[in-house]
């Protein structure tokens, strides 16, 4: 997923704010899962949700207001009731600006863990 950097991503010196990356990773998630054709919104309507139980974010270097950003997520483990997602994100030149390991897990409306739905599964294996 391409993500451009507009000024509200940036603090005063215009480095993109540390905390924008989690907006990134969870953007390019998803767009992840959608590709796969498994919707997010839909899941939530029948019962469904993934909710993060784990992030973990290395800074390499900054991003700035005006950047293109590449970021490749993708799923390196599937679990009974458990997805973990990496992501790299480069900037326009290749450079690795930051790399994120996301757990989630699988958990129903009450927010009980549950087993990932089998057809689910099959569409990210």
């Amino acid at each position: 997923m391409k993500a451009r950097i507009y000024y509200h991503h940036t603090d005063a010196g215009g480095v993109v704010y540390y905390g924008r990356y989690l907006d990134f990773l969870e953007e390019a998630r998803t767009q992840y899962l959608e590709e796969r054709g498994v919707s997010v919104p839909q899941l939530a309507k029948q019962g469904t949700l993934f909710v993060v139980a784990r992030q973990e974010i290395d800074y390499k270097a900054p991003a700035f207001y005006g950047d293109v950003l590449d970021i490749d997520s993708r799923i390196t483990n599937i679990g009974a009731a458990k997805l973990e997602f990496v992501c790299e994100v480069k900037n326009h030149k290749g450079e690795v600006i930051c790399l994120g390991k996301t757990v989630m897990v699988c958990v129903d409306s009450s927010f009980k863990p549950k087993q990932i739905p089998e057809d689910i599964r099959n569409k990210l294996s």
